[in-house]
């Protein structure tokens, strides 16, 4: 188990590398640059002097190379767009924050909830309960969040008062990191957390009416085992492999943020800082965001890989794997 995990450790850097290069090459494949961008009307020698100040007029090879060796010591150069220009690792320590407090919110609700509705659907198949739970599954999986954004911050937040989304304006957290009110979490996770609560359930509920479909499950009843261990003991522990294959890489989505979802609530997250740097060619920052999101993904897979292994012991992780 060790050697593969060190092995896929290496792959992941292997990965993200090629990830870095394919990143850069469509970048500068795109005409214009980060100071040619709208009407700011630079003179010829001062966009010569910002290109010379940030290594643009360097051939790209070797500026990815400048890149590569910066980033391996974590330094992802400073920002093009972002006022005074502080470091990309400055800029993603002062916003993700923001992003992880929602993201984390939204794992908890969307993943405990699901589950929750997986599993009655599941034990209540074909029934009213079962009907409510799959069309409102369906209905989170296909109305856009974007759409649940306006409609829940026109009801709730101008009308009825809940929460004050114009203070992730003014400022999300107090001095100290803490969240200003949980109020202002409500109606950004509720927003978020819909679309994955509904794949949550969909994907619980498939693999829950599948195990208690199963001989092991039918052997179990005959026995005089009540519900509650069949559940946890035998149902569960057999539905949650294909629910891990689907809903774990949910994870790395959520905790890098929704461009949606901040930018309708103005929350000042690393998903809104990741499409605003695209649209501004702010590449440092393109940079740093893409690598972050690609060690994510590929830890995720990992850790996928390792529960499947504590979940069911007859997964065997070998060295050819």
């Amino acid at each position: 188990m060790t050697g593969y995990i060190i092995r896929r450790l290496i792959a992941l850097v292997f990965v993200m590398l090629a990830v870095s290069v394919i990143v850069f090459v469509l970048m500068n494949a795109v005409p214009g640059g980060p100071f040619t961008l709208g009407e700011r009307g630079y003179s010829a020698d001062a966009l010569a002097n910002l290109e010379r100040k940030y290594g643009l007029d360097k051939p790209p090879i070797e500026r990815y190379f400048n890149f590569l060796g910066s980033a391996l010591r974590l330094d992802f150069g400073n920002s093009f767009a972002v006022a005074g220009n502080p470091p990309v690792t400055d800029v993603i320590v002062r916003t993700w924050p923001v992003t992880l407090h929602v993201g984390l919110y939204t794992i908890i609700v969307s993943f405990g909830l699901g589950i929750l509705m997986g599993i009655v659907a599941a034990y209540r198949r074909n029934s009213w309960i079962d009907n409510v739970i799959t069309f409102t599954a369906t209905l989170g999986i296909t109305l856009p969040n974007f759409i649940i954004a306006t409609f829940l911050l026109i009801i709730f937040g101008f009308q009825a008062g809940w929460g004050q989304p114009n203070r992730w304006i003014i400022g999300p957290i107090t001095p100290d990191g803490a969240a200003i009110l949980s109020w202002d979490y409500f109606l950004p996770v509720i927003t978020y957390a819909l679309a994955p609560l509904a794949l949550v359930a969909r994907y619980t509920r498939a693999s829950v009416s599948d195990a208690l479909g199963a001989d092991y499950v039918r052997t179990a009843r005959s026995k005089g085992l009540s519900e509650r261990t069949i559940m946890f003991r035998h149902v569960l522990r057999n539905a949650l492999i294909p629910m891990i294959t689907v809903l774990l890489p949910q994870i790395p989505n959520l905790l890098t943020g929704s461009l949606f979802i901040e930018v309708v609530y103005g929350i000042p997250g690393l998903g809104k800082f990741f499409i605003t740097s695209i649209f501004n060619r702010d590449y440092p920052m393109v940079m740093g965001l893409v690598l972050l999101v690609a060690f994510f993904w590929g830890l995720t897979y990992l850790i996928t890989d390792i529960l499947y292994t504590v979940i069911d012991p007859r997964v065997r992780i070998t060295g050819s794997a």
